[in-house]
């Protein structure tokens, strides 16, 4: 029964990724949502992304697939005119990272050490019921600038934004993203 569950999880995702591979971006919408404190949620396609906005700037949390970029910047200068400081990305699969490149050229990229190797040499590298989506190698400007290997703190906004790598999450690079002045949990999640 358990390994049945497991299956059906793991075709249930697979065909969740597929559908997101072949839908048309063109056609997505990022809706804005304040969750507490100076803390947002914008869903687009894919998994959801934080910010911290405030008068130091912005701190996003993943930033979706590359041709939503400029949809993503369009709703944060909805809410705010600060630059984006700093991107986190929870994990390495193309929904939270495909950004990266574009979003690089003003903002670092922070991850856990696992992110940047699996966007580097591709591949893949997961702990769900022993299934994970494969990524290609991304060119260098889409590869995280800042590591950590077991947490690391970001001051931004009156919040000290930590990001805390889970080992044995959905993928081994995963990072949970704690706003503690919001009392927000960011836990890489898809709309």
């Amino acid at each position: 029964m358990r390994k049945t569950c497991f299956l059906a999880i793991a075709l249930f995702l697979l065909s969740c990724l597929a559908l997101a591979q072949d839908e048309d971006l063109s056609k997505v919408q990022i809706k804005v949502s304040k969750v507490s404190g100076n803390v947002y949620m914008l869903q687009g396609a894919g998994g959801n992304i934080g910010a911290s906005i405030g008068e130091d700037g912005i701190v996003i949390v993943d930033d979706q697939y590359a041709p939503l970029a400029d949809k993503i910047k369009a709703a944060l200068n909805g809410i705010t005119d600060k630059p984006v400081r700093f991107v986190i990305n929870t994990h390495y699969h193309e929904d939270h990272t495909g950004g990266n490149a574009i979003f690089q050229q003003k903002a670092p990229i922070i991850a856990h050490d696992n992110v940047r190797k699996r966007l580097a040499e591709g591949g893949t590298a997961g702990n769900f019921g022993g299934v994970n989506f494969p990524a290609k190698p991304q060119p260098k400007d889409a590869l995280p600038i800042i590591t950590f290997d077991h947490d690391v703190i970001v001051h931004l906004n009156g919040e000290d934004i930590r990001a805390l790598h889970f080992p044995s999450g959905h993928t081994d690079g995963d990072s949970v993203i704690f706003f503690p002045k919001s009392n927000v949990v960011h836990m890489a999640t898809t709309s």
